[in-house]
């Protein structure tokens, strides 16, 4: 289920322009539109989450799949033997500004 007035979700259904760089049924992958990174990719899942505090056991095999993804992405972008990070936030206080779950490959 989506949110008509969230970003990533308008983003999702490709109502606002984003470099995508992967989709499926479940995901969504794009390039961060203000980059922290050489290599700033958003993994989303399509389903509107706010943030990881409204996860359920429902939601546990998309999770393994946005982590999944990170690695194929890593592996797309050259970054796999250098190294490369992940980042989920959960919140305002911890820099969340997009309230649908996201992660920062």
């Amino acid at each position: 289920m989506s949110d008509p007035s969230c970003l990533f979700c308008r983003i999702a259904r490709r109502e606002i322009p984003a470099k995508i760089v992967h989709e499926d049924d479940g995901l969504v992958a794009f390039w961060d539109v203000n980059p922290q990174a050489p290599t700033h990719i958003l993994i989303i899942p399509r389903d509107h989450i706010p943030s990881l505090n409204d996860l359920e056991p429902k939601h546990r095999d998309v999770i393994g799949d946005v982590h999944l993804l990170a690695r194929e992405l890593a592996r797309a972008e050259g970054i796999t033997s250098g190294g490369w990070r992940v980042v989920m936030n959960c919140g305002a206080d911890a820099g969340q500004t997009v309230f649908h779950i996201h992660l920062h490959l």
